[in-house]
């Protein structure tokens, strides 16, 4: 399956970009531990089927040190002894945000508790973001068939600065 269409190589998409990127950067350089924002990120990447997203995620999150065994471990965190309850908070709110149709209640009262219980309001700020631009950015790559595969780690920050 070849892409749709190369957004990195038209003018009003590479603005949009440079937008998207900024707004990253502010969830980046927030006190929510990067860890997390890459297992978050890769959680709600594989619940919307996006290669390119969890080609980046996983190896942003590899080059940062994340262990092979929790990042294969992600789509079944539930089944695995790895994660601390602060990060199954953190999946917790991803998949139940990624998930808004299928809950058809949103985020449940359990696991904001959870969240509220592990963070403090600026790092639930920078989740709940997260959780926004992630399923922004893969439905941006779903839509167009942006192939994963070929990601190297600094790719899109050095692309966009």
């Amino acid at each position: 399956m070849d892409a749709r269409f190369n957004m990195f190589d038209n003018e009003i998409a590479v603005k949009f970009f440079r937008r998207f990127a900024n707004a990253s950067l502010v969830i980046h350089q927030s006190p929510l531990p990067s860890s997390t924002q890459e297992l978050v990120s890769l959680r709600a990447s594989q619940i919307n089927g996006c290669g390119w997203c969890i080609d980046m995620h996983t190896k942003e999150a590899a080059a940062a040190g994340e262990t092979a065994v929790r990042l294969n471990l992600v789509a079944a965190w539930r089944e695995s002894a790895v994660f601390t309850e602060a990060e199954r908070a953190a999946l917790a709110l991803a998949e139940e945000g990624t998930r808004l149709a299928d809950a058809h209640h949103g985020v449940s009262d359990e696991t904001w508790a959870q969240v509220r219980k592990h963070y403090d309001d600026d790092q639930i700020a920078a989740l709940v973001s997260l959780v926004a631009v992630i399923n922004a950015a893969n439905r941006l790559a779903v839509i167009v068939h942006q192939q994963g595969g070929s990601y190297e780690p600094g790719m899109f920050a050095a692309a966009f600065n």
